[in-house]
């Protein structure tokens, strides 16, 4: 039997991972969290049924799922109104909070929330913005609480990173891992810090995009067309930390101190960890460590393996050519 998902609030996320869960086999519920009248509850429950169907709909158009089974999926999602939350928390394994990214409304959420569910469930909160030991202190029993931050559009974006909080108990998170990975999503775990990963280097990126078009680099057209074609197109197969190793820390030690005196700002200099790897020579693949560990793999077939799946993408792209002949 699969464990039932709770998903609480009815907005974006909510349904987002109701799609991802119903998609997986599980039954859903979605747990509008706010109280209204029964004619509002209604147009709400009718609205998220619609823009459910018709994310099923895109992914049957794009070649993820039968369009035969679309009705089979969305079934699978119930959404009830606040009134019904006492009898049907307790049934879910596992809930998802989704209300505004607003500490008080999070914490009354999840306290009220945790109070009707009782001890059993699982409950993660997916803010992008609250630290879960800010959250921790509204849950009941917290060892069974942790973040999981999922990325828009949840139903496709494979990573979720969940963040365990002080409190967090270390089957609980085990345990998320575990219900995700079944479901075809790839968690990572990191530490309760703001920003977690993805939104830490991606607003690093943003903003240095726009800085340029700023400066007058290069047109935003052109920016971009850099980004999918050189940038986007290597991490998407190299993760960044692999691909200081690929080519070696000294590189991005020397880059890096070029940039800090051409530009002159400081932005560009390299973590001491860069310098300090250097000193204990784990520079990367040529000296066997680097970020990550080298010793006992075969180099060669590593990186054939990787220019392989760099093909993978350049024919997924429309970009691979044949060679004149």
């Amino acid at each position: 039997m699969k464990p039932v998902i709770g998903c609480l609030g009815a907005g974006r996320m909510g349904r987002g991972i109701a799609v991802v869960f119903a998609f997986a086999g599980h039954q859903v519920v979605v747990v509008d969290f706010k109280e209204r009248e029964v004619s509002a509850f209604d147009a709400l429950a009718a609205e998220v049924d619609a823009e459910i169907r018709s994310t099923l709909g895109i992914l049957s158009r794009i070649g993820l799922m039968s369009p035969d089974l679309l009705d089979v999926i969305a079934d699978r999602i119930t959404v009830v109104p606040l009134r019904e939350a006492a009898a049907t928390l307790p049934r879910c394994d596992v809930i998802f909070e989704g209300v505004p990214e607003v500490l008080a409304l999070k914490q009354a959420a999840l306290a009220e929330a945790s109070r009707l569910a009782g001890e059993g469930p699982i409950i993660a909160s997916t803010t992008s913005t609250i630290l879960v030991d800010d959250l921790a202190s509204a849950i009941e029993h917290p060892g069974r609480f942790l973040n999981a931050h999922w990325l828009n559009p949840a139903y496709l974006v494979p990573l979720i990173e969940l963040s365990p909080g002080k409190l967090t108990g270390p089957d609980t998170t085990a345990r998320m891992k575990a219900l995700l990975e079944g479901i075809g999503k790839v968690p990572v775990v990191c530490a309760a810090r703001p920003g977690f990963i993805v939104p830490r280097i991606q607003t690093l990126a943003m903003n240095e995009a726009a800085r340029m078009v700023e400066e007058g680099v290069a047109s935003a057209e052109d920016i971009d067309k850099a980004v999918i074609y050189g940038f986007g197109f290597r991490f998407a197969v190299l993760g960044l930390l692999e691909f200081i190793d690929w080519g070696g820390g000294d590189i991005l030690h020397h880059a890096s101190r070029y940039l800090v005196e051409a530009l002159g700002d400081s932005r560009y200099a390299a973590p001491d960890i860069i310098a300090s790897n250097m000193r204990d020579g784990r520079i990367g693949m040529k000296t066997g460590q680097g970020f990550m560990n080298y010793d006992g793999v075969d180099q060669a077939a590593y990186r054939e393996q990787r220019l392989a799946a760099f093909a993978s993408a350049l024919r997924a792209m429309g970009l691979a050519r044949d060679p004149v002949a």
